[in-house]
């Protein structure tokens, strides 16, 4: 749910007009996220600094709008605007083409690369407390042996970065694209991790991907970002080659003697 102190007062003639609009900003800036859940008609209206019958006016517009969704009992949430990076029959014609994996590892060295560059320049305060307590979770997972807390601080490294950029077109299609990861259509993050060992270099890379942002050196934060990549992608591979060796082996011992 999110928060509401990241609304503002508003003061201004045309109150409903002037909250759709701040609304409709943070939709397009990526701070309201598909499927969030708006706080609450009494806490917005607050922060707001506007009646509660000029926020509901305000919600029906965006309602009208498709651009939130009014769940009568529950409460309001962002829309799913940018949907899905492929349809469901697409996905799995994919997950059944391996090969395609690479064509996504691909995309996603380039727009993250450019994302990390971006975020060293432009990363705020707010962002980088972001990044150092997602360092915290990593380096606490990782100690624990933690495999799920790890997965968990992997996606939101990824996802903080590309928004610390504060590139909109950036940040909502990684969205969609990540969204193929966390359901896992392409990342294999176990069969990563059994490449890696302890998954210590993949700690690693992500912490010096954070530190080059919060040090603001853009030409090193754009590289950790490729190698990080670069690194998964081999690891796959790799891991794909001892799997389908142990497959072809397990199938000759059965067909010896």
């Amino acid at each position: 749910m999110i928060a509401a102190d990241v609304f503002e007062p508003i003061n201004h003639e045309s109150v409903v007009q002037v909250v759709v609009d701040k609304i409709e900003t943070m939709i397009v800036d990526g701070v309201l996220k598909g499927g969030a859940r708006l706080p609450s008609e009494r806490e917005m209206a607050e922060v707001f600094r506007v009646s509660r019958p000029k926020l509901r006016e305000a919600i029906e517009v965006l309602e009208s709008r498709n651009l939130v969704t009014v769940r009568h009992g529950d409460g309001t949430y962002v829309a799913e605007l940018t949907g899905r990076a492929m349809s469901p029959a697409m996905l799995a014609l994919y997950a059944r083409h391996g090969e395609a994996f690479y064509d996504y590892l691909e995309y996603r060295r380039e727009q993250e690369a450019f994302a990390a560059r971006l975020a060293a320049g432009r990363a705020t305060a707010a962002d980088k407390e972001r990044l150092a307590a997602i360092r915290e979770d990593l380096q606490a997972a990782w100690a624990a042996g933690d495999a799920e807390a790890e997965q968990d601080a992997d996606f939101r490294l990824h996802s903080a970065v590309v928004d610390a950029s504060h590139n909109t077109t950036l940040i909502h299609m990684m969205a969609s694209v990540f969204d193929l990861t966390r359901r896992g259509i392409f990342y294999n993050r176990d069969l990563l991790r059994s490449i890696d060992g302890t998954g210590k270099r993949l700690l690693d890379q992500h912490l010096e991907i954070i530190a080059a942002i919060e040090a603001g050196d853009a030409d090193s934060a754009e590289k950790a970002a490729r190698e990080h990549l670069d690194f998964v992608e081999q690891s796959m591979r790799l891991g794909r080659e001892v799997q389908r060796r142990e497959r072809r082996a397990r199938m000759r011992s059965k067909t010896v003697g």
